[in-house]
């Protein structure tokens, strides 16, 4: 029987005094330090709290109320969002015919209920028209119920679990970066070949014990039935969101290996595990991947010049892919405001922007939220995302943004630094091919009813 492991709590002095004793002192005990913490230091240049960009509140055609982490161990992508929102205004304002917008942008905590009040103090307090942002898929589904109750339109630009947009999707909420659906029915597609290639037969998945990764393993299952993969499930591995120590399942892996372990954790999670998985062997007995999120930038710079060997890794944006003029202009403008290089939740943040000013001149009016939703329903968004000759759009029927997924390898390249690899070897799905089916979207709403 293939193995089942969770497990929620931990002692935090013993996790630090066992990461101590594993990798040694000096400047590694610190990295154990912040590792056994439940929340890592807020970046230096993080904003914290409430931050209003663009226009004026009466000066505004529309006021947008975002929600992303601005502390915790996912503050990054609160602030990668707010560098590319002003990239997105800063665009936006040398286009006379786009409306002005009111952005505030505050920290969710990456808790369901704080997001919520959250939002309705937006609708209350600052008469937003539109909410937008969240990294976590819990929060956002949350926050996506409250839309539906309250009738205002909810742009999703980074939280992942297809289920917001298929079992749970409504006519008022929309998102913008690519789903768990569509980075696995991309990773499927993967696995095929590779099991062509070289016969893999062994396959264990670990991923955070919430929706996200919950929903990422029911997506993957999805996709390898749908492509006739045939493999032995070895385990199933369930640390929790921000777990500081991932030997018990490394140990787990190691006692049982797989051919192919898919990872579902992100941002700093997925660091930390792969660390502490290679200072073991795990690296010599499987391959490890992740489809959705293991491509950022971030963990790129954390690979170091030795990446583990065998790693598959893809994310929702790439700074070096694709080679066009458009992901060129974005990486480097990101750069020029920041003095950094952009994680995928940036262009998550950019998207949401863009394709909200687009709506509103296709609407007219933003308080027209039918007009709104009719604009949004079909939209065409260009990204940097997009490869040449393909732009990004809103699927009418799911409301989740469609668009292609390229899955690579680490290799040398430091064009982008402080990162010495960047992913290449280039495997490109597009994007049509990874939307959900027909039957797929009835099979999963009606296990709601919906």
């Amino acid at each position: 029987m293939p193995g089942t492991l969770t497990r929620h709590r931990h002692n935090d002095t013993r996790t630090f005094l066992a990461c101590i004793g594993r990798l040694g002192g000096g400047a590694i005990a610190l990295l154990c330090l912040l590792a056994s913490l439940p929340a890592m230091a807020v970046p230096a240049d993080a904003p914290v709290g409430r931050v209003e960009l663009g226009a004026p509140a009466d000066q505004a055609d529309a006021t947008v109320a975002c929600m992303y982490p601005m502390t915790g161990r996912s503050a990054s992508y609160g602030r990668d969002s707010i560098v590319a929102i002003r990239l997105a205004l800063q665009e936006l304002a040398s286009d006379p015919r786009s409306p002005s917008l009111r952005v505030i942008v505050d920290d969710s905590r990456s808790k369901a209920s704080f997001a919520v009040r959250m939002a309705e103090d937006f609708l209350r307090n600052d008469n937003a028209d539109i909410l937008c942002g969240i990294v976590s898929s819990g929060v956002g589904m949350a926050v996506s119920r409250l839309a539906r109750q309250r009738q205002v339109i909810l742009i999703g630009t980074d939280h992942a679990s297809s289920r917001a947009a298929l079992e749970e999707g409504h006519d008022y909420y929309f998102r913008v970066s690519s789903d768990t659906w569509t980075s696995h029915a991309a990773g499927a597609r993967y696995l095929k070949e590779l099991q062509t290639e070289n016969n893999w037969r062994k396959l264990a998945f670990l991923g955070p014990d919430y929706e996200y990764g919950r929903v990422a393993w029911r997506d993957l299952q999805q996709a390898l039935a749908l492509e006739g993969v045939r493999f032995e499930q070895t385990g199933t591995y369930w640390p929790r969101l921000y777990e500081p120590d991932y030997s018990l399942y490394i140990q787990s892996l190691l006692e049982n290996p797989p051919d192919i372990l898919v990872v579902g954790l992100w941002g700093g999670d997925f660091t930390a595990f792969l660390e502490q998985a290679r200072t073991t062997r795990l690296f010599r007995h499987m391959r490890v991947a992740n489809f959705d999120t293991g491509g950022d930038y971030e963990t790129l710079v954390a690979l170091g010049s030795e990446p583990p060997s065998g790693l598959i890794l893809s994310a929702r944006h790439h700074v070096n892919w694709p080679d066009t003029d458009r992901n060129h202009q974005f990486v480097q403008g990101f750069h020029d405001l920041s003095g950094r290089y952009p994680s995928y939740s940036a262009q998550g943040a950019y998207a949401g922007i863009v394709a909200i000013a687009r709506a509103i001149r296709l609407a007219g009016d933003v308080s027209d939220t039918r007009a709104m939703i009719t604009a949004l329903e079909g939209l065409e968004v260009p990204l940097p995302k997009d490869p040449a000759g393909f732009t990004s759009y809103i699927d009418p029927q799911t409301h989740q943004i469609v668009q292609a997924q390229a899955i690579g390898t680490p290799v040398p390249d430091d064009r982008y630094p402080p990162a010495q690899v960047l992913l290449g070897e280039w495997r490109v799905y597009d994007a049509e091919s990874l939307k959900p089916s027909p039957a797929l979207i009835r099979k999963r709403r009606g296990e709601t009813g919906g």
